[in-house]
Parts: structure tokens; sequence; C-alpha cells
């Protein structure tokens, strides 16, 4: 009958879903291999017991392979999870943040310049699968790269862009080394430049030019001052001249200030017209 017939077909379709389950991943002969190793765990299991439990720790992962296949795409802990023994493997994978120091580079800069530069990356690893099936260590490699991809973008940029934009050429290290790790499940959270060495020949030639703009500046700021001091004075002369008796007074005002300070010689002024008066006789 009909009815018959449809029941045996959705018993042909759950057995033909059944066999490729089991067929697809591990095949006949790795699920037989795990069968044997379950029954072997359960036939011994006060013993085996202890070599299935196994224990990570909060900042830990676990990518357990069976029989050379990754058997989740979710890694797992923190905690306690189970094994199979002979057929089962685990890696732990670490998630906290780790940070190296990038060993001094020598760099020729855009405008032929060679500087000796250093710095420090922070990355950690954001899918522990990927760090694990995709790249065979993915601390080694993410180092090497930090080096590489430091010479690449200090080549692009000037003396002064390096010693002035330290900031943007952190950030454009941070993105480069984070879409290159990306397939390896490494995230890289920050990148800083600590040091830029400059040639001591260098170095000299930057002192001197600053020197000499120091130098340059205090030469025409001390020409404002007395610019400013002659515009001052002439304003000075122009009200003494309204009034003679001005004169006196800053006359008296200077000696008062002399007499203070104790000296032994006070100089009288004497108006040139008087001078004049005896010359004449």
């Amino acid at each position: 009958t009909k009815t018959a017939r449809h029941t045996d077909h959705r018993i042909e379709a759950r057995l033909l879903f059944a066999f490729k389950f089991l067929t697809g991943s591990l095949g006949c002969i790795g699920w037989f291999i795990v069968i044997l190793s379950g029954i072997f765990t359960i036939c011994l299991f006060p013993i085996t017991i202890w070599f299935c439990l196994k224990i990570v720790q909060e900042y830990e992962r676990a990518v357990i392979f069976r029989l050379g296949r990754i058997t989740d795409r979710k890694a797992k802990g923190p905690g306690i999870f189970f094994v199979l023994p002979c057929t089962d493997s685990f890696v732990k994978v670490d998630l906290r943040t780790v940070s190296f120091d990038i060993p001094p580079q020598e760099i020729l800069t855009k405008d032929s310049v060679t500087v000796c530069v250093d710095g420090v990356v922070y990355f950690r690893v954001s899918d522990p699968i990927a760090s694990v099936a995709n790249v065979s260590n993915a601390d080694f490699s993410t180092r090497l790269l930090a080096q590489t991809t430091l010479r690449n973008v200090l080549g692009t940029k000037n003396l002064a862009e390096l010693l002035s934009d330290r900031e943007g050429i952190a950030h454009s290290m941070q993105s480069s080394l984070d879409e290159a790790t990306d397939d390896w499940g490494i995230k890289v959270e920050r990148v800083e430049i600590k040091d830029v060495k400059l040639p001591v020949q260098l170095q000299r030639a930057m002192a001197a030019e600053a020197e000499a703009a120091r130098e340059a500046r205090a030469k025409v700021i001390a020409a404002e001052g007395e610019m400013n001091a002659s515009r001052a004075l002439k304003e000075a002369s122009l009200v003494i001249a309204e009034s003679p008796s001005a004169l006196q007074l800053r006359y008296l005002q200077t000696l008062n200030t002399i007499a203070a300070e104790k000296n032994s010689t006070i100089i009288f002024p004497l108006p040139m017209d008087v001078m004049s008066h005896f010359m004449k006789k």
C-alpha cells in the first residue's frame, strides 16, 4: 500500500542519513575505532576516567582532535571536558593578551635617512581553532610579521613624520597587522613606537640647526624690544619737553634711587645750554 511504501521510504532516508553521518567525517574505519575506544573506556571505567577527564583554566581553551580531525567548531572550556583515550588529543590555547618587544630595526626613511626604531605589540587569540589549524605557530608568526610591517610602514614616512606622528604610524601598523592576522585567529589590540634612534652626525646637525634657529629668534626679539623701548623713550621725551619741571622731578627721583644704593659717587647732570655758556667765556 501507499502507507507502507511511504514508511519504507522514510526508513531508507533515515538509514541513508545515518550512513552519511557515520562515513562523512571519520569514515567507517574511523567510527569503528571510536566505538572500540568507547567500549574500552566503559569496560575499564574506574581506570580510564583519569585519562578521559581534562581541565582547562578560565583563560584557556582546548581544541580537540579526534583521529586528526577537529571534533567541534567551538573550543572546549573553561572547566572540565571529556576526551576518548587513544583517539582524541587536544591543544591548549591561552587567550590572555601577550606583549612583546619588536627588536630595533634599521630603517631607511622616505627622505633617505637611516634610523633605528623599536616598538611593542599587544595581541591575543580571538579564535582558538583558527590559531591552531591555520598557522603552525601563531605567536612566532605574529612576531615576524610585526617586524616586517614596521619596516614597510616606516619606509613610506620621512624623518619629520616619523618624529612627530608616532600615533598615526602606530595606528597604521595596528590596522595592517590586524588585517593580516585575522585568518590566524589573532586580534592585535595595540601597537606603540617606543624609541627612534638617530645617527650621531644627524643629531649634531639637528642640534646646530635648532641652536641657530633659537639664536635668530632671540635676535629678532631683542630688536623688537629695542624698537619698543625707543618708541617709549620718544614719547617720554615729548612729555618732558612739554613740562620743564618734569625733568627736575625725574632728576630728583634718580638721585633718590642712587642714594638708596649707598654709592659714594653721585653724578650731577647739567643742561647743555649752561655748559655752552661757560664754553663761550
